[in-house]
């Protein structure tokens, strides 16, 4: 039986892991921190259970290809999926913009604020709704196909190939200018960061319009420990913690690999569900570089990495009727001399066991890019500075909370404040990047196969081999990883 090594125990890890057992591998995971996951993660603080991941999960709607995968891998299977209303309410100068589950609801809202936007908006449902029968690709990856099968794949994929012709090279603020009315126009050009791509705003809305993105009861580290469990029943193992720190490569091959713990594992195979930075510049030191990494890695203002500040407040009461996630204005304050002028905030009243009885857990993320990395790598030299930073950022936002709801003044607390350095520190995560490369007007999207060049045993898997990334392309990507060491093997894959 040929064993395999597999480094890191995040989504990718596990599906590889899963799919290994499956495969009639012996494999190992070997994780850094005690509990596996990643970074779909949730912690403890204060009596409160913090999510620290899942905003929405593309793969919740039954009879689809990426739902079976999640099953298959014992992520999903008889977990009760929670449907918000709206994917997000946008409130300006007074007028709430909201992006409903119903499509039909959203068109005859947004015609109700602003007729004068009819052809547009009428245009702009019609594209979510063709998108609807966009299927994320599960089936293999593209390098594996025969050529009928790429084929059939193009011609799935025909809607979505014109959203991205129309749509790929046109910023979310450009696209944003079509619209007549000031909170349209806002609440478009808010929706992603200046510069990225307007067809995310598409595919988004319309896998959540179509109950394909929605929320799983339990959350981020539910679901991670789900496919612990199955991993486990499977006849995986796993060593926790066991940080992989060094590669023993001779002949074309990683012989073994070593643990901050002094412990050493051997396999015929390695796989690398880590990091990519971290594998070719800490793991491989830089001696077998990737143009295609290299070349984004160099290009932060075409290919960002996108990280956040995570501020965790306790409620003492419950939130109504409130949208789970609002965006709003707010006085403005700065962080890292960038000027916070507008909050997004999440409640998780569908969790009552997030919060002790009668009380809410609320999050509020702040996005994070190249130069507020830059500052907090700097302030995090200094302990009790990066402290304070902190603790002042969670102020602001619970003071920002209270002016917005003054029926909350008092009520709130601060439990926690995450920065991109928490991440980077935790996950390994190359400059606290929760997400890999996101899709800008300038950039181009990458398919990676994860082989490494000049090394025959060591593959990499991940979100970081194909856009958009995110946890379906990690338990994609590891099963796929898998795929391709069968096909090495010359043995059928096992799928389910």
């Amino acid at each position: 039986m040929k064993k395999i090594i597999i480094i890191g125990g995040g989504i990718a890890g596990l599906s590889a892991g899963i799919f290994a057992q499956k495969n009639g591998f012996e494999s190992v995971i070997l994780e850094k921190n005690h509990n596996l996951g990643g970074e779909c993660t949730g912690w403890d603080r204060q009596g409160y259970h913090v999510d620290g991941c899942i905003h929405w999960l593309v793969g919740t709607k039954q009879g689809t290809p990426i739902n079976d995968l999640w099953v298959t891998v014992g992520a999903l299977g008889g977990v009760k999926i929670f449907h918000p209303e709206s994917f997000l309410a946008f409130e300006h100068d007074g007028v709430t913009v909201h992006f409903y589950r119903d499509l039909d609801r959203l068109r005859s809202s947004w015609l109700e604020l602003s007729p004068e936007d009819k052809d547009i908006i009428e245009d702009f449902c019609q594209t979510i709704k063709k998108l609807q029968s966009y299927e994320t690709p599960v089936e293999k990856p593209e390098d594996l196909m025969t050529l009928m099968e790429r084929i059939r794949l193009m011609i799935s994929l025909k809607d979505a190939g014109a959203a991205m012709q129309k749509y790929g090279k046109i910023s979310s603020k450009d696209y944003s200018n079509n619209f007549k009315h000031p909170a349209l126009q806002a609440a478009l050009s808010s929706f992603l960061p200046e510069g990225y791509s307007a067809s995310f705003i598409f595919f988004a809305l319309a896998a959540f319009t179509k109950g394909q993105a929605s929320i799983p009861y339990g959350g981020s580290k539910a679901l991670a420990m789900r496919m612990v469990e199955r991993y486990l029943s499977l006849g995986g193992a796993i060593e926790a913690p066991c940080e992989a720190v060094e590669l023993a490569i001779s002949h074309k091959k990683v012989q073994h690999v070593t643990c901050h713990n002094g412990k050493t594992f051997e396999a015929d195979y390695v796989i690398a569900a880590c990091d990519a930075h971290v594998l070719y510049e800490r793991l491989l030191k830089g001696k077998y570089p990737d143009h295609d990494f290299q070349m984004r890695y160099s290009n932060p203002a075409d290919y960002p990495l996108a990280s956040q500040i995570l501020v965790a407040l306790g409620y003492e009461g419950t939130v109504g009727t409130l949208p789970r996630s609002l965006s709003f204005q707010v006085v403005p304050f700065e962080i890292h001399q960038s000027t916070i002028s507008r909050l997004t905030i999440t409640h998780y009243r569908h969790e009552p066991a997030f919060a002790p009885e009668g009380h809410t857990l609320i999050t509020c993320s702040i996005n994070q890019f190249y130069a507020d990395y830059e500052a907090w790598d700097a302030l995090s030299r200094d302990y009790e500075a990066y402290n304070r930073e902190k603790e002042r950022i969670g102020k602001e936002v619970l003071q920002a909370i209270e002016t917005r709801f003054p029926r909350m003044k008092g009520k709130l607390k601060v439990l926690d404040v995450a920065t991109p350095k928490t991440y980077e520190r935790y996950c390994n995560a190359y400059r606290g990047a929760f997400m890999p490369f996101f899709p800008t007007v300038r950039g181009k999207m990458m398919a990676h196969t994860g082989r490494i060049k000049e090394l025959d045993n060591l593959l990499l898997t991940g979100q970081w081999l194909q856009p958009p990334g995110g946890l379906p392309v990690a338990a994609i990507t590891g099963k796929d990883t898998i795929m391709r060491l069968c096909i090495q093997e010359k043995k059928p894959f096992v799928n389910c």
